[in-house]
């Protein structure tokens, strides 16, 4: 089975012009190394620059995005694949089932909520991802210290934590992921 990447990230670019290069970083890496990136589907933000970077070196990338998201100004229109859905859960369930692992990028709500279910899920045994955060200048440090206050006080297995990978550049967190 190949190896494909569920992105998740912010349909923004932040304010930090790291999150952006280092966006592009990853898909480029993607790209050379054959992986499929499974994504929202967006070609704003982060969400964009990632699709753009794996396209431009001949990569593959799925885009999964609900009806209701489906404008102009949000679709990308450029990708190998796009399916399109009804709802937000089944934009994840879909991304999720076509993931092999998953990778957080700097984001909002929505990539949160895409990190945490991803990794309950892992909780529950309903499948066994590679989960990491792209940590670009420290972008999860205090998301992270959080988690590691959820498992010492009890509220999460450690193993959970332990199987969540972080790193500050997109190289160093493929290498921590393989």
């Amino acid at each position: 089975m190949s190896t494909s990447i569920g992105v998740f990230c912010g349909s923004s670019v932040g304010n930090n012009p790291h999150y952006a290069k280092e966006t592009k970083a990853l898909g480029h890496l993607m790209a050379d190394k054959g992986m499929t990136m499974v994504y929202g589907g967006g070609q704003a933000g982060l969400m964009g620059i990632a699709a753009d970077a794996v396209l431009e070196k001949g990569g593959k990338v799925i885009g999964v995005i609900p009806e209701f998201l489906n404008t102009k100004e949000r679709k990308h229109n450029n990708l190998t694949q796009q399916i399109e859905v009804q709802t937000m859960h089944q934009r994840k369930t879909i991304l999720y089932e076509l993931s092999t692992m998953a990778i957080a990028l700097p984001g909002g709500f929505g990539t949160l909520d895409e990190l945490f279910e991803i990794i309950t899920w892992n909780q529950l045994t309903l499948h066994t991802k590679t989960v990491g955060l792209l940590n670009v200048d420290g972008f999860y440090d205090h998301l992270y210290q959080h988690i590691l206050h959820v498992g010492n006080e009890g509220f999460a297995p450690k193993l959970q934590i332990e199987n969540l990978h972080m790193a500050p550049t997109a190289e160093e967190l493929l290498l921590k992921m393989a």
